[in-house]
Formats: structure tokens, C-alpha cells, sequence
């Protein structure tokens, strides 16, 4: 039997949802008309394209070329002298933003605090000094390991200030984590705080740091932010207490001059292997595509306030909190914890009480309040809501409808995003105004984008045949290198088809030219030589009114290649039964085929994931299995879910 090459697409979604025209006329591109000039534009002459998009920022000094392009190496904006920090707050100063709400925060136990622009910048400026005290300088990289306080932007923001590479560990992520990344990027310095509060329980930082620098050589000084107040070990000339350095420090500090390639920040996603990888992004070309995507793809006006729920350990949060909101002068709301605490409404009564205008979140979110009950939402005046966002994966239809009539009331807008850590910044993407949206697609390319769904061999697939995503042209906040591993960067992304970058995503393209994402290739399931996406039978099992979430992986059969195994979690008021797993087996037939009956159905309280909210298939496909877990599991944010699956396999 010959090797198929192509995922095969099976679901079919055929709603359609025009932008309301009360959003088109005030939005930042109005029709659809006028984004396919824009996407014309850019596909005639990008370079063009993104050097006219480039004069939105603030430059020290011009570049001389937009694009040096040596496969699989981009270099941006080259000869240009730019700064992110100065961008995203000095040049705001001179303008009425000064005394605008930069960042508004509000704790996990209720406390708030603001930041004006004008705030912020003092707050930066002196912990940049405190960095250059602890003898940090232009190059060295710097470990954030925080829980999501204003300290871990203020952090970021100071590194980029005077050219110090950020390496941002995710607050929730264990000592040994820790360790591997401090050790891969030899930092130098590490900032974190006592802890955090994550539903209603201290997350110790400090004491997993003290772990850690016991086999971390490059470090040299940890700076600590008080944040719970509990007791702790302080190292005499070691460890320092953020707020005594902060007094002892000027309030000015110019901003460094730093290359268009200077290395912004070090961010470690997981690889198959285990051993993170370190997806190295740079300073000028990154800046202007999370500049730009956040005013086109949120329609960002000055009078919004915009929340994104991603922790700032994830590129999201980079991106949209950080670097591209305020980089455009808004307003952002951050919040330090969980969505359910103190009870499933946190999210809905804080939209209320700030009155939010954008609200940005994971599928994963939506499902866990899907699963929670309408009653929740129900309770609080979501009317300030204008636009609704999605990403981290593919969002079923269903969800896309339950947010779209229970959040949005029917005329919100939903952006559903597609990009990665290695692309820096959304790439395919609806623009609110203009595109009429389908529940479940990502819709069309952003401008200046060029994807492609492709075979193997390199060609292209037509439409609604499935195969695997890929970038043709470099684009502006590509990532540049895996740190210190330029041939894993080489082998992982380019050398599948030679020249073109490789998702690592299956995707289908419709008649209309919409992407549908069918998930990442790993998650593919091969069943009597079809390739089927596990997205597509994960969206029939959640469409089926008892089912909250649903993960779906294969495991080897004798007779078809693979089987199909569903984990299931149900929504509160429905119990596991038999006949409901037959029922649940029936309907996946009547969505998709026969093709892709599941052949087990696991009933469970919850699904394994990452802290960013991602099911962590890998380990269910082991479970399914051996019903043992062997890969590195230092990213699974709660390890009692796994302890179930596998007493449940026993």
C-alpha cells in the first residue's frame, strides 16, 4: 500500500457569520474589500509591505535593508536601531497617554493596582538600573520566573531597555524546569518573588529557586518581589529584595540603541524529546508584527480596555499583554489567577466590574465554562464586551457557538487566531471588521502572510483535502534560531520541504480559501491508511449535548493500524453510562463516518494539560497504550489527573 501523504478533512461546518455593520463602520479596515488590497499589496511586494508598516514605530535610526533572507535565516530590518522599550512606553510620554491607564492589575484576593504610562516607565527605568547594579549588561540574559504580577512586565520591559536577553519560566513550572533553562541560556541573573496565589493557595517561587541555583553555575544575584509576605531564606549577597534595590536606584534610564536582530527574549516550548527548546526571538521585526496584529486583529482603539487572559509565561502573553498592547497605548488588564476562584463566575464579574472591551482566551477556558454552566455568565453585564478572541488551538464549532450567543449575545465579533511560539505573532486570522467568520476556521491569512497546505513532497493540496500547514516566505516576528542549536532549528523547521517552513499543523483549505487547523501531525490517527485529524473527532464528541471536552488519540491495532480511544469529560449534570457510550460512538458515525467510530470511549473528571491549558495528548496516548507515562510530564499543571487515568487503566 502506497503511503498516504494527506490528512483527510471529515468535518463539515457550513455557518457563516458576516462582521456586524455597526463594528465594520468605526473599524480600523472596514470591508472585506479593503483587506484583500491590503493582502494584494503585501503579496505584490512585502517587502514594500512590511517597510510601510515599519513607519508606525519609533526608529533611532532608519534601516538600509528590509529583508536579508539566506534559508533558513531572516535577518529584518537590517542596519535599523530600535527599541522596544522606548516603543511601548517613552513615546508615549510626550502625548496625552502619559497619565492613560497602562496596566491595570488585580490580584487573585481582590487587590488592584494601576500603572499610567507615565508610572510605568518610572518603574521601569529603575529596575533596569537595578539590573545594571547586579552587573547585568547589553547581552546577558536574565530568568523571570513570576507569578503574573506587574513586576514580571516591569522585568521584561527593563531587559529590553538596556538590551538584556528576557528567558521568562513560566511561574507554575517546577525547579528541575528551572533548571534546565537556566542552565541552556547561562543567566545570569534571576528575578522572581516569594509566590503567587493560584486558587486560594501559595505557589512557593523563592524556595523552587534555592532548589534550582544549587546547580545553576551562570547565576549570580536573584532579586526577589514580596508578594505573599511569606517567610523566607535570604543568601547574604545572593538573594536581594526587589523593593530595597528599588529605593536605592535613579529614576532615568535612557533607553539602549539596539540592533534591529538584537536578541529580545529566549522562550522554551516543549519538544517531543523532552528537552525544551529554546525558540530564540529578536527585536524590530517581532515589535512590528505584534504591533500591527494587535490593532488590526483586536481593533484596538484608544478607549478600550483590553484583557488577555494568557500568562505572561507563554508567548501569548509576550506578545498580547506585553510588547504589542502597549505598544499601541492601551490599556491592558492582567490578573494573577485562577478563572474559578473564588467561584466559576472570577472572569465574568471581573469583565463587569472593569467594564472590558476585548477579551482574549484559550478554547481550552471556554470548554472548562462551558462545562461550568450557564448560570455563571448568566449572572453578571457582559454589555461592555465588543470583541471576543480565541488561541492556543483549534476551537470546535460548538464551543465557537456557545461563546459566540452566551458571551458575545450574538454581536461580538470572534477573532479565532493561529499562530505559534515560533511564529512570534498571529498569522491567520479573521480582521473583525471585514471577514465573515465560520465557527471552528481560522479563516484567512493575515496580510504580508503566506500560507500553504501541502503533501509531503512539497505540493500543494486543493481544496478541502488535508495535509500539512506550511509558511512560504519569511515574515517579520519568525523566529530566528533555537538557542544554541541552529541544526535542531535547521532539522525541526525546514528541512521537511526543503525552504518552506513546517507547522508541524494539519490544515485543510475550503472553497472559500479558509484554513480549517485539524491539530498538530502528532496528533494524526491513521485508521485502515486514512489520516484523520484528531480535532475533527474531538469536535463531534463535544457537539454531542452531554460532552464537555473530549481529547481523542490512537493506539496500535493489528487489523486497522490504529484504533481510536476518546477521553470524555461530561457536562456536570450528565453521569457515564453505557448506553451513553454508545450513543456518543453513534453520533461520531452520524457527524463524520463510520471511519471514525471511536473504538474506546474513557469516561474521566478532567483531561491532563499544560499550564497553558493545552491537553496533553502525548500522555493519553501512552495511557491508551501501556497504560504507564514515560515522556517528561514537568509541564502538566496538575499531576492528580494523570494519577486518576492511570488507577482508572488499573
Amino acid at each position: 500500500m502506497s503511503t498516504v501523504t494527506n490528512i483527510e478533512s471529515v468535518l463539515q461546518e457550513k455557518r457563516i457569520f458576516p462582521p456586524p455593520p455597526e463594528f465594520s463602520a468605526k473599524a480600523h479596515i472596514q470591508s472585506e474589500a479593503e483587506l484583500e488590497r491590503l493582502r494584494a499589496e503585501a503579496h505584490a511586494d512585502p517587502e514594500a509591505f512590511w517597510a510601510r508598516m515599519a513607519e508606525e514605530l519609533h526608529w533611532f535610526k532608519k534601516w538600509d535593508t528590509v529583508l536579508k533572507w539566506d534559508p533558513p535565516h531572516a535577518e529584518w530590518f537590517g542596519g535599523g536601531l530600535i527599541n522596544i522599550s522606548y516603543n511601548c512606553l517613552d513615546r508615549h510620554l510626550s502625548t496625552w497617554r502619559r497619565n492613560k491607564a497602562a496596566l491595570i492589575w488585580e490580584g487573585e484576593p481582590g487587590e488592584t493596582r494601576t500603572y499610567t504610562y507615565q508610572q510605568l516607565h518610572t518603574e521601569v527605568c529603575k529596575f533596569a538600573n537595578v539590573l545594571k547594579h547586579a552587573g547585568v549588561m547589553r547581552g546577558d540574559r536574565v530568568a523571570l520566573y513570576m507569578p503574573l504580577i506587574p513586576e514580571l512586565a516591569i522585568s521584561m520591559l527593563a531587559c529590553a531597555r538596556i538590551g538584556a536577553t528576557h528567558s521568562v519560566v513560566f511561574g507554575g513550572f517546577s525547579s528541575a524546569a528551572l533548571i534546565d533553562r537556566i542552565n541552556d541560556a547561562s543567566c545570569k541573573v534571576v528575578v522572581t518573588a516569594d509566590g503567587g496565589w493560584r486558587r486560594g493557595k501559595e505557589v512557593k517561587l523563592k524556595a523552587a529557586v534555592d532548589e534550582a541555583v544549587k546547580e545553576t553555575p551562570s547565576v549570580t544575584a536573584c532579586i526577589v518581589v514580596r508578594r505573599t509576605g511569606s517567610q523566607q531564606e535570604m543568601q547574604d549577597g545572593r538573594d536581594f529584595w526587589w523593593h530595597d534595590l528599588m529605593e536605592t536606584v535613579e529614576t532615568d534610564c535612557a533607553a539602549e540603541e539596539l540592533d534591529s536582530e538584537h536578541p529580545l527574549y529566549i522562550l522554551y516550548t516543549s519538544g517531543t524529546t523532552g528537552k525544551p527548546k529554546g525558540i530564540l526571538h529578536t527585536t524590530a521585526g517581532y515589535l512590528l508584527q505584534a504591533h500591527l496584529t494587535t490593532k488590526w486583529v483586536f481593533d484596538l482603539k484608544d478607549e478600550d480596555l483590553y484583557w488577555c487572559t494568557a500568562d505572561i509565561g507563554w508567548v501569548t502573553g509576550h506578545s498580547y499583554v506585553v510588547y504589542g498592547p502597549l505598544s499601541n497605548g492601551a490599556t491592558v488588564l492582567m490578573y494573577e489567577g485562577a478563572p474559578n476562584f473564588p467561584e466559576p463566575d472570577r472572569f465574568w464579574s471581573m469583565i463587569e466590574k472593569h467594564r472590558v472591551n476585548i477579551f482574549y482566551t484559550a478554547p481550552t477556558a471556554i470548554r472548562a465554562f462551558i462545562k461550568w454552566g450557564d448560570s455563571w455568565p448568566l449572572k453578571h453585564d457582559l454589555s461592555s464586551l465588543r470583541l471576543l478572541g480565541t488561541v492556543g488551538e483549534p476551537i470546535n464549532p460548538e464551543a465557537w457557538m456557545w461563546y459566540h450567543r452566551t458571551i458575545g449575545k450574538e454581536r461580538c465579533p470572534i477573532v479565532d487566531t493561529w499562530w505559534q511560539t515560533e511564529t512570534g505573532a498571529i498569522m491567520i486570522t479573521p480582521i473583525p471588521g471585514a471577514t465573515p467568520t465560520k465557527p471552528g476556521s481560522g479563516t484567512k491569512p493575515f496580510p504580508g502572510i503566506e500560507p500553504d497546505i501541502m503533501t509531503r513532497e512539497g505540493k500543494s493540496v486543493g481544496p478541502n483535502e488535508g495535509g500539512y500547514l506550511v509558511l512560504k516566505r519569511p515574515w517579520p516576528s519568525m523566529l530566528r534560531t533555537i538557542w544554541g542549536d541552529d541544526e535542531r532549528y535547521k532539522q525541526q523547521y525546514w528541512s521537511q520541504i526543503d525552504g518552506i517552513y513546517f507547522a508541524g499543523d494539519g490544515a485543510r483549505r475550503d472553497p472559500d480559501g479558509y484554513f480549517w487547523i485539524m491539530g498538530r501531525i502528532d496528533d494524526v490517527i491513521n485508521v485502515s491508511g486514512h489520516r484523520l485529524g484528531t480535532a475533527e473527532i474531538e469536535s463531534a464528541l463535544v457537539s454531542h449535548a452531554t460532552v464537555a471536552e473530549a481529547a481523542v488519540v490512537a493506539r496500535p491495532d493489528e487489523l486497522k493500524g490504529s484504533g481510536i480511544v476518546a477521553f470524555v469529560t461530561l457536562e456536570g449534570s450528565h453521569s457515564p453510562s453505557e448506553a451513553l457510550n454508545q450513543e456518543l460512538r453513534a453520533h461520531v458515525v452520524k457527524e463524520i463516518g463510520a471511519l471514525a467510530r471511536p473504538d474506546e470511549i474513557r469516561f474521566t473528571d478532567a483531561l491532563p494539560k499544560t499550564r497553558s491549558g493545552k491537553i496533553m495528548r502525548r500522555l493519553l496516548r501512552e495511557i491508551a497504550t501501556s497504560g504507564t507515562v514515560a515522556g517528561d510530564v514537568t509541564t502538566l499543571e496538575d499531576f492528580s489527573v494523570l494519577e486518576k487515568l492511570r488507577a482508572e487503566e488499573e
